[in-house]
């Protein structure tokens, strides 16, 4: 619809493999099938719809990492490692979801204050982090592991509560599509 042209659709698809694969794409990749402004206008209606799809579930009772990955699924779609907190009310409602920092292609970047700065600016009851792995596969690093640790300290001499840290990646055969601190054992 977005393109009024089926077999320009076709011949993308057909390219990409999918329209999740297509959702990664860059203006500079499409344009080599279409106009910069239509792939401009394409690209911009895949964002606007992974943006639409979160703000439709905005009272949803995030208590799984399993709830945590859904309403973070695009995160899976990006080219580059993203921060986000997830603030909850005290029935683990969700408040709202901000992104906190970008990152590179391996590495989500991120000070204590701009993780804490969300939860107290919407008076969280409580949070999650959540980050993704562009290479898919959602496996902790020594990095994540390190800033997960830091995060539970400060948040406990803050007497702010970090229910878990979830890590975002593609479901493949034999592997989970995310990964949970919590369920690692590492926040309790």
């Amino acid at each position: 619809m977005i393109l009024k042209d089926q077999n320009k659709a076709l011949t993308l698809l057909n390219h990409f493999g999918s329209i999740a694969n297509l959702s990664r794409a860059s203006v500079q990749e499409i344009s080599a099938f279409l106009s910069r402004d239509k792939a401009a206008q394409l690209v911009s209606s895949l964002h606007l719809a992974a943006v639409a799809l979160r703000e439709e579930r905005t009272r949803l009772f995030i208590d799984t990492p399993l709830a945590v990955a859904e309403l973070c699924a695009e995160m899976r779609f990006l080219t580059h490692e993203s921060l986000r907190v997830i603030l909850l009310n005290t029935k683990q409602e969700l408040i709202k979801v901000v992104s906190v920092s970008q990152g590179t292609l391996n590495e989500a970047l991120a000070h204590p204050l701009e993780v804490f700065k969300p939860v107290i600016a919407f008076s969280a009851y409580t949070f999650i982090m959540v980050h993704n792995h562009p290479s898919g596969d959602p496996s902790p690093s020594g990095a994540d592991l390190r800033l997960t640790r830091r995060i539970l300290e400060a948040s406990r001499i803050l007497q702010l509560q970090l229910i878990d840290h979830v890590i975002i990646g593609t479901p493949a055969p034999g592997r989970s599509s995310y990964f949970s601190f919590k369920e690692g054992g590492v926040i309790s």
